[in-house]
This record gives C-alpha cells, structure tokens and sequence, in this order.
C-alpha cells in the first residue's frame, strides 16, 4: 500500500498540495485527476522525493518515506515515469534501457531486456538505434520499458498521453492495465486525459488547486455528470 497523509508542498509562497491524503492499493491503478495546476504533477515529485513536503508523510506500507532520498526511491520499489519522455537521446535503445536495471530494487528478480522487448515489440525493432530518432510514441515506451528494468512495485507515471496520438495512448494503457493484472503492480497515473485514465483505473482521485475534491471507485466517478463538467473535462 502507498498512501500519502496530510501532504502539504509549497513552492516559495505557492501552496501546490494542501493537506492531500489518498491511497494507491497493491495490485490496482490508482488515477490522478485534474485540470492544470490542480497539483498532480507535484504529488508525483513529492511521492518520489525530488520534492520535500513541508508537512504530512508518504508512507509505504506504514512506513515513512517522506524524507528519503530520491535515488533510494527505486531499491525500495518505486519507479517514477516524469512527464517529458526524457532518454538519453545520444544512447540506443538497449542502453537505455540497461540503465534502468542499475539501482534494481532490493532482492527483486532481475528484469532482462528481452521481457521489456516483449512488452514493447518496436523497441526490439529499433534496439540497436539512438534514442533521439524515436518517435513520440515510442520514447514514451522507452521510458516506462526503463523502469520497469528496475523490477519496481510501484509504478508512478506523469501524464503518459500527452501529445501522443489515440492509438498509441491505448496501446499503452492497456499494456499498464495487463501489468497490473498479470504481475500485481500497483500504478499511480496521472493524467488529464480523465477518459481514458478511468477506463483502465481502479480508483480515481481528483485534485483540484492542491486539495482532493472526489474519490473512488473509477466507475462512479466518470459516472458522475457533476463532478465530469466540473473538474474532468468530458
């Protein structure tokens, strides 16, 4: 289990998150809903260290991590995905990916190149090809083919959608949805694609200017008109 509890960031005298607490439950999607600026982005920053709260925990199964290092993050099972598609463009495919597996998380079976080359067929075409002649789509694959390389149990994941064309975004979110299904990941997702997320979510949590307006069942949420035109956009 993840959870955060009372989490308050501040950038400066900006208030992003204000005394947020959810849940993201083993083996499930968890969605992360909201319109720009709600403070998505900066709960998945917070979560994975390269933020310090001012108040509140992020605690993994009841422990505390609130204050732990970001490249500790990963030995302890948490792999975070940032908005960007970020890879180290003048490396192939494969090294970048090989990169991934260098801080595995402790005692996790290792995660070799062919399992990720199954989950994402095109990166096998292009293995041997630098990173910065990859399309859109397929830096996105990149980057989560990367960390899973570290065996994670948590996978958080910063808007995976954006700018992506529609058939790639749902190849790639069914490929989250049978991961968590098959292996048990628990994935943290955010996104403004609010449709989509819920399609494949669990549970949804919905932020608006820094604090939790809803949440639940991902079902009920898209099911309600209100809270749809209100914060999510569809």
């Amino acid at each position: 289990m993840l959870a955060v509890d009372d989490l308050v960031t501040r950038y400066g005298a900006v208030t992003a998150l204000d005394g947020i607490s959810l849940e993201a439950p083993e083996g499930q999607v968890t969605a992360v809903l909201g319109a720009n600026g709600a403070g998505k982005t900066t709960l998945l920053r917070t979560i994975s260290g390269l933020v310090r709260p001012q108040q509140g925990r992020v605690l993994l199964d009841g422990t505390d991590l609130s204050r732990t290092p970001p490249e500790k993050m990963t030995s302890l099972g948490i792999a975070h995905v940032p908005e960007g598609r970020g890879v180290i463009a003048e490396l192939s495919v494969a090294e970048n990916l090989r990169l991934g597996g260098l801080h595995r998380r402790a005692g996790a079976e290792a995660v070799d190149l062919d399992r990720v080359f199954a989950l994402f067929p095109v990166l096998k075409e292009r293995r041997t090809a630098t990173a910065h002649v990859l399309s859109g789509g397929e830096r996105q694959m990149l980057v989560i083919g990367r960390a899973l390389m570290a065996a994670p149990r948590i996978l958080l994941l910063d808007e995976p959608s954006l700018g992506l064309a529609p058939r790639v975004v749902a190849q790639i979110l069914a490929l989250l949805r049978n991961l968590v299904e098959s292996e048990g990941l628990t994935v943290l997702l955010v996104e403004q694609n609010a449709a989509s997320a819920l399609s494949i979510a669990d549970r949804g949590v919905v932020l608006n200017l820094g604090s939790v307006v809803a949440s639940g069942a991902a079902e009920r949420l898209a099911a309600d008109e209100k809270l749809r035109h209100a914060y999510l956009g569809f």
